[in-house]
């Protein structure tokens, strides 16, 4: 069996096998014995083992792809939570103020001094809180950023990569993968060549979605801690109407 130098490349050998593609998989154990057909056998062992490489990348940005969807959905549910929470937050504060009204009248009708002087004296300004708006909870800056570029990059997703699309993504190295790494570092055999790029490709971009998967759980902790100050603040207020609303009866019964 022939020996091979260190810096010995199969692509190098023969020009005819320059657009040579991946042969089927064959159960083959060990090495062909003769050197043409050992190096044959390494010139489709490594395209075999590039075109697994690229469908692995490319099935790993599909889960990067769903993950991210998953986390701006999430994210839009927080959104609406918080919401709800401002909505009865606004109601609590405006049961609050009539509340406050209402023992007014109260200690005016215990006294008829004090009703006259409550009716003769100016009005004093409005300060319940704002009715229920129309206008739609704003989540933190940071979760808002990242719920934005997130969906910016769903059109580019399903339009540049067609196994996210539930197609067959085999024609997608077959002219060759753009990229803007030199082609001189790229192998000379074009398939070889088009599995490479498109490894570098989905590198890329995986590391590009696992940045924003990073930034969208950033604003999730984010959101989630600003709506637990919010609970609290309500718990405060809930507790202190429920008192407020056991003094008024009480007064009510005195009459």
């Amino acid at each position: 069996m022939s020996a091979y130098p260190k810096s010995y490349n199969p692509f190098d050998d023969d020009a005819e096998d320059e657009d040579a593609r991946p042969a089927p998989w064959e159960d083959t154990r060990d090495l062909p014995d003769g050197p043409a057909d050992r190096s044959q056998y390494l010139r489709q062992e490594i395209l075999r083992r590039a075109e697994a490489t690229a469908d692995s990348t490319s099935r790993s940005l599909s889960l990067v792809y769903e993950s991210e969807k998953i986390g701006v959905a999430s994210s839009e549910e927080l959104v609406r939570q918080r919401g709800v929470l401002e909505r009865t937050e606004k109601m609590v504060d405006k049961m609050d103020q009539d509340l406050k009204t209402s023992q007014k009248h109260i200690n005016s009708i215990k006294s008829v001094f004090g009703g006259l002087v409550n009716y003769f004296k100016s009005k004093p300004a409005e300060t319940s809180p704002e009715q229920n708006g129309t206008l739609a909870p704003q989540p933190n800056s940071r979760l808002k950023e990242a719920i934005s570029i997130s969906k910016e990059q769903e059109a580019k997703y399903q339009a540049s990569h067609p196994n996210l699309r539930k197609l067959d993504n085999s024609d997608s190295v077959s002219g060759g993968a753009s990229s803007a790494v030199s082609t001189d570092t790229y192998p000379k055999n074009p398939h070889l060549r088009a599995y490479h790029q498109k490894i570098d490709s989905n590198l890329d971009e995986l590391s590009m979605g696992l940045g924003r998967l990073k930034d969208i759980a950033l604003g999730i902790q984010t959101e989630i801690e600003e709506q637990d100050d919010i609970l609290d603040r309500l718990t405060t207020k809930v507790d202190k109407l429920d008192v407020n609303i056991k003094s008024t009866e009480r007064k009510v019964r005195q009459l």
